[in-house]
């Protein structure tokens, strides 16, 4: 289904979680999702908005992934999903976390916002899991201004998003359409008077989070040209980190997954030695290099943590987050999009040589 937006693709994915259509399964208030610390607020967001409870485990280096030893770890009779994304292009350990899903009984939610594109085996990432989502904000793969999208292939799932994403109405008839079931003005629901119009009857609480025509007459053209923008970014990415290559006593190169082939978002690069990653910055940013963090960092250190952190409720840390610290500290990143020529990618390069000097 396509939404107003990456956040609300992920907002969507998880109260469809919710819904009372899933019985048992449906997820609770202050039921436990595993998740990651290091990576966008709005992975994290949907879980604390509803009121269920993050459990939060570390990444690997140099993959920026969820470290899947750890997910026995955060397991507790609560737990009822896991929502994790793939870190800017490069795959989770997708054939561990699926299995870890599958044995325990858990939903499994993909972010796939920052990975359009990105394969496992040979498959699309966000197709693993039971829903994925995916960001059409500028900056991503393909653009519809501000745009996403929800999937999956589950009916019953299917759904229920459907629902939440157009107010929560019970009636699936696409717009412009009515009756197509046959039964509109006949069926008994809830506590309504028999017959009363399906096209407002309301099963969920929903949103209203649809895109616009005008965003998606822009994704059909994007879509035409994504092929070509993975490919560029793929390449821009190999050409950066052969230019990089040598620097490793001061550096740590990203690494894909094994058996993935990355969609890549940007090129994450952390500093060895701790405390230069400011003034490696500040140097890029002088020479009209444009930086960004991995995001949040380590989420559950952001003011919005604030009276959570020091009440020590709403969260649960699963194995400690050491790497995720690091990151927050030493780790930053350029991109690799599309429409760069060598020559930047260059500058780039010999920008980075010599502010390590």
């Amino acid at each position: 289904g396509f939404v107003n937006s990456g956040s609300s693709a992920n907002l969507l994915a998880f109260m469809a979680l919710t819904s009372p259509l899933l019985k048992d399964r449906a997820i609770k208030r202050g039921d436990e999702v595993i998740t990651a610390a290091a990576g966008f607020p709005t992975t994290v967001a949907p879980i604390i908005q509803y009121g269920a409870v993050p459990v939060f485990i570390d990444v690997t280096l140099p993959q920026y992934n969820v470290d899947v030893k750890q997910l026995k770890k955060a397991l507790s009779k609560k737990t009822k999903a896991v929502m994790l994304a793939h870190t800017l292009g490069n795959p989770f350990d997708v054939d561990s976390v699926t299995a870890f899903c599958r044995n325990k009984g858990l939903w499994l939610i993909e972010d796939n916002c920052d990975s359009l594109g990105s394969l496992h085996k040979g498959k699309l990432t966000g197709t693993f899991g039971d829903i994925g989502t995916s960001s059409f904000y500028p900056p991503h793969h393909m653009t519809t201004g501000e745009g996403g999208a929800v999937y999956t292939d589950n009916p019953l799932l299917y759904r229920i998003l459907v629902s939440m994403r157009d107010w929560g109405r019970d009636c699936l008839c696409k717009s412009g359409r009515d009756n197509a079931c046959g039964h509109r003005f006949d069926g008994q629901y809830g506590e309504l008077p028999r017959g009363y119009d399906h096209k407002y009857v309301y099963s969920h609480f929903g949103y209203n989070l649809k895109a616009t025509d005008m965003q998606a007459a822009i994704g059909v053209a994007q879509l035409e040209k994504r092929p070509g923008f993975i490919k560029a970014r793929r390449a821009n990415f190999a050409k950066l980190k052969k230019l990089l290559s040598g620097l490793e006593d001061k550096i740590i190169l990203p690494e894909s997954c094994p058996k993935s082939e990355p969609s890549w978002f940007g090129f994450l690069i952390t500093l060895r030695e701790e405390g230069r990653r400011d003034s490696l910055v500040k140097f890029l940013e002088a020479r009209n290099i444009q930086t960004r963090m991995l995001f949040a960092g380590n989420i559950i250190k952001h003011p919005c943590f604030d009276t959570m952190r020091k009440n020590r409720f709403g969260f649960r840390v699963a194995g400690g987050l050491v790497n995720t610290d690091r990151i927050m500290r030493d780790t930053f990143w350029v991109g690799v999009y599309p429409g760069m020529t060598d020559g930047m990618i260059k500058y780039m390069a010999k920008s980075i040589r010599e502010g390590l000097r």
